[in-house]
């Protein structure tokens, strides 16, 4: 008995199920990859806005140096959004404070072939630094 064309029918079956897998694969690798890079990009963003002296010049550094790593980390998002309490500033010299930053990402996965997967995924991380209790504030 003769079995032509088997080989050629595994392989149309195989195909979807390995385009799936590497998808999944793919798409997994991306968003662990944004998460570590979110976390770095929170952590940077926190130790710029600790330097400064003004609630104000704290949010721009936190901004700037965010896009900076992000850029340099080669996080890919659709949004990256930093948020930066700067709630310390306004206490006087001499009492204990924390900057705290939080970086959000949309890691995009449209172009993923995986079937049901979302557009995109929220990364998010949170980071805060000590603000210097001695330091002027203004």
């Amino acid at each position: 008995m003769r079995q032509r064309g088997t080989l050629t029918v595994e392989f149309a079956l195989m195909v979807p199920a390995l385009v799936l897998l590497f998808g999944i694969i793919i798409g997994g690798a991306r968003v662990w990859l944004a998460r570590g890079a979110v976390e770095q990009v929170a952590g940077a963003a926190a130790r710029a806005a600790s330097l400064e002296r003004t609630a104000g010049s704290a949010q721009v550094a936190a901004k700037r140096l965010a896009g900076a790593q992000a850029a340099v980390g080669g996080l890919r998002c659709q949004t990256l959004s930093i948020q930066t309490n700067t709630s310390a500033f306004a206490a006087p010299v001499g009492s204990p404070g924390r900057v705290e930053v939080t970086a959000r990402c949309e890691v995009p996965l449209a172009d993923v072939l995986v079937p049901g997967w979302p557009g995109t995924v929220l990364v998010s991380a949170t980071s805060s630094e000590v603000v210097d209790s001695y330091r002027g504030r203004k």
